[in-house]
């Protein structure tokens, strides 16, 4: 009977990419003769030693993804006891990095993975921000992480997209004298929510303009001073009902509010633990 051809794939997080690799190689050489075991997650010479004795009686290879230096340096030391070829994936190309951009790498595994999963929070928190802007859908209230409050042009959007980019499930409420706040937005937890005020004068200035962009007449009510004081003075009677904390965004960039407001919350978790 014909011996069968294996690779054994080692790796210390989930082995998609030795795997990957090895696919990609075996295609050029019409790689259906070859079989692939993948063994993820070895952590320790216990679980080196299973595969070792797997691949002893076998025509086969090693091919492995390990960072850990002594885990690695045991893999290559029983493999060459044991004659069994054991192909480093990684490392070949880490110490080029090493030598040509004087960085030094972690050796810790499984980072891949950390990163995907940072990627996706923060996709998904872009998501939200976009779906649950401007009071669109009071349910995203309650999923949300942080819940600006303000009256129009005061960054409510920039600043939920901001904080998106920073993980943060963002949702924000337009304060406006003619429309109620939602009930909603009375139940959630205070420390969830972020009142954004300004300086009137501030305020009439980002209106013209944006009032010019739109090419609109400049009397139009959106700008007058009378308008502001009145949703100024509504907006602070809703956040002070509610009891949230409140920013003044008058001479602040986007960047330097989303900056107060996530270490806002990191104080706080931290505190909570």
């Amino acid at each position: 009977m014909e011996q069968k051809e294996v690779v054994h794939v080692i790796s210390d997080s989930v082995g998609e990419t030795a795997e990957f690799v090895v696919k990609a190689v075996a295609s050029q050489f019409n790689g259906g003769f070859v079989e692939i075991r993948r063994h993820s997650h070895v952590e320790d010479p216990e679980d080196i030693e299973l595969v070792i004795e797997a691949a002893k009686g076998q025509l086969s290879i090693i091919a492995y993804t390990i960072v850990v230096t002594p885990l690695k340096e045991y893999l290559d030391w029983r493999a060459e006891e044991e004659g069994i070829l054991a192909v480093d994936l990684m490392n070949p190309l880490m110490e080029a990095f090493m030598k040509k951009f004087h960085k030094e790498p972690y050796h810790q595994p499984k980072l891949v993975r950390k990163l995907d999963k940072e990627y996706f929070k923060k996709i998904e928190a872009i998501e939200f921000a976009v779906k649950y802007d401007d009071g669109r859908d009071t349910a995203g209230l309650k999923k949300a992480d942080i819940i600006l409050i303000g009256v129009s042009r005061t960054s409510k959007t920039p600043l939920s997209m901001y904080l998106a980019h920073n993980s943060f499930k963002v949702a924000n409420v337009p304060i406006v004298p003619e429309v109620a706040p939602p009930d909603e937005l009375f139940t959630m937890p205070r420390r969830k929510c972020i009142g954004l005020m300004i300086a009137p004068e501030k305020l009439n200035e980002i209106r013209k303009e944006r009032i010019k962009a739109m090419g609109l007449r400049a009397d139009v009510n959106y700008a007058s001073y009378e308008r502001i004081y009145k949703e100024l003075a509504y907006a602070e009677e809703i956040m002070r009902k509610i009891r949230c904390p409140i920013i003044d965004v008058s001479n602040k960039a986007v960047e330097e509010t989303a900056s107060l407001i996530i270490e806002m919350f990191k104080n706080r978790e931290e505190l909570a633990k």
